[in-house]
């Protein structure tokens, strides 16, 4: 017979999963149950200080009071209608986030693949609208070590095999030049091309930072050669670096944001694209959409993130503290590190391989009450809640020196 919920161990629980659940997954052994600001407790009780924040959805922290209250206040009072219909609460969401972001339009979806689909959907449908590209010959030009998601046409594009083999044949219409390579850039983009699609830094790939002026760089060849930039913003954006979107460290503005992760608080899937009133308004009617894009409860929990931001509390603090991460992992190259890559409260730190692999150094970590993920070989990935104190951060640096020195 099955135990009932709340009263089996987390060794049962990994276990009880194993022949029922897909495994597209390999977590840290670590069972969930409960969390609150930047902690979280596992079904024993345990305590961890969570230094990955959900990748960058939980940027406001597990359970952020003004979030939760907005989410109450809107299951008593409406959660769905579909887009059949209007609702209340959408067009607040709207507007807000657009002024945030400082474009026009905005274009509700739920998740960041769904996100960066309807940016690819929006560009093409520009190419052939605006551009005048012939009919079904639209290219968009990305960069190596991308993540943008894992659909079949997101991962077209990718360079990581482990999450394109099996998964083809491939959607076309894609180039993909060197990150941080203007002139590889330049060299890809033609009269076809629709859109160039960027992360202002690449997080899968370990927090990867261009060099100063390569986003500027981008902006001006997109604007020379008429076509779109189309930044993705749903790691990177709303807080996370230091400023509300990472493409301000730049003062760029592209003409495509996609937003995703953050814009829910944790709390549901809310992801958006902003825009240019020439580039989002050449969608018509049954040309795209999705069921609960949009939804009342979602435009409710993303106009309480929004406001959040509105106060620039989180993206001075991010800034702040990102300076005692940067100073913190400083000390530590040499040490364990052989190098990080950091702004605002987000690292990559590159663990020496002859230590550990990143998951062993993460598993580490964790039976020490910290809880980080590994990416590529040997690094880890830092990404605190933006809530979190001078001294957990501090003390969660201290406890990766323990954890390299043993």
């Amino acid at each position: 017979m099955t135990a009932p919920v709340g009263t089996r161990s987390s060794a049962d629980l990994i276990r009880a999963e194993e022949p029922v659940l897909a495994h597209n997954y390999h977590p840290l052994p670590v069972v969930v149950a409960r969390a609150e600001g930047t902690w979280v407790e596992d079904v024993e009780g345990r305590r961890y200080l969570d230094m990955l924040a959900g990748y960058s959805a939980l940027n406001f922290g597990h359970r952020h009071p003004a979030l939760i209250e907005a989410a109450r206040r809107q299951l008593d009072r409406l959660t769905l209608t579909s887009r059949a219909f209007h609702n209340d609460r959408l067009a607040e969401f709207a507007e807000r986030l657009a002024t945030l972001t400082g474009l026009d339009m905005v274009l509700p979806m739920n998740t960041g693949a769904e996100a960066v689909e309807s940016g690819i959907k929006v560009a093409r449908k520009w190419a052939y609208d605006v551009k005048g590209v012939p009919a079904d010959r639209a290219t968009i030009v990305v960069a190596a070590e991308n993540f943008h998601g894992r659909t079949t046409t997101i991962v077209s594009f990718s360079t990581d095999e482990t999450a394109r083999a099996g998964f083809g044949p491939f959607t076309p219409g894609f180039r993909i030049v060197p990150y941080n390579d203007l002139a590889a850039l330049e060299a890809a983009v033609d009269e076809t091309t629709a859109a160039v699609l960027l992360e202002p830094v690449q997080g899968e790939a370990g927090v990867v930072i261009p060099d100063e002026g390569y986003l500027t760089g981008v902006r001006e060849l997109t604007r020379r050669k008429g076509c779109l930039f189309v930044a993705d913003e749903i790691q990177s954006g709303l807080g996370r670096t230091g400023r509300t979107l990472a493409v301000e460290h730049e003062g760029v503005v592209p003409d495509v944001l996609l937003l995703g992760k953050a814009l829910g608080g944790g709390i549901v899937p809310v992801s958006a694209v902003v825009a240019r009133r020439d580039v989002l308004g050449v969608l018509r009617p049954g040309e795209h959409g999705s069921t609960f894009g949009g939804n009342p409860l979602a435009a409710a929990v993303g106009t309480a993130v929004v406001e959040l931001l509105e106060t620039g509390e989180f993206q001075r603090r991010a800034a702040e503290l990102g300076t005692v991460l940067r100073d913190g992992l400083t000390g530590l190259v040499g040490r364990g590190v052989v190098g990080f890559r950091a702004r605002g409260l987000w690292a990559g730190v590159d663990i020496d391989p002859a230590i550990g692999t990143g998951r062993e150094i993460s598993k580490l970590l964790m039976h020490e009450g910290i809880l980080v993920k590994d990416t590529h070989g040997s690094t880890i990935r830092l990404a605190p809640p933006l809530t979190i104190t001078a001294e957990e951060l501090a003390s969660a640096l201290g406890v990766l020196e323990k954890v390299l020195r043993r």
